[in-house]
């Protein structure tokens, strides 16, 4: 198993609307083909214009293979088309982490 761990920054007042659009449209694409949806989370203190998604996989291939195939979906496609269009995040940070023996199961 391993996690995915995605920050995205965001331009100061976007992030509302931008969480606002993925929780109403672009979550329910993802968890179609993305596996384990294990949340997503705004930041209280720091940056406060940020977010942390998590996704768990079985492995590398199968995450690949999942992205893969929502990538290829019309209905994404046309969600991520709108979302870079509202020009809201300024950067993106990706980690696959792997866990450790003492780590319980996920899901």
């Amino acid at each position: 198993m391993i996690v995915e761990h995605r920050t995205y920054t965001f331009r100061p007042g976007t992030l509302q609307p931008w969480l606002k659009k993925y929780e109403g449209e672009g979550l329910a694409i993802q968890k179609r083909h993305l596996g384990h949806y294990m949340g997503i989370f705004t930041t209280e203190f720091g940056n406060i214009h940020q977010t942390v998604m998590l996704w768990a996989y079985d492995s590398f291939d199968d995450r690949e293979r999942r992205r893969a195939t929502m990538a290829a979906d019309p209905a994404w496609q046309k969600y991520i088309s709108e979302v870079w269009a509202m020009d809201a995040i300024e950067s993106q940070e990706v980690r696959v982490l792997k866990p450790s023996a003492s780590t319980p199961p996920i899901g």
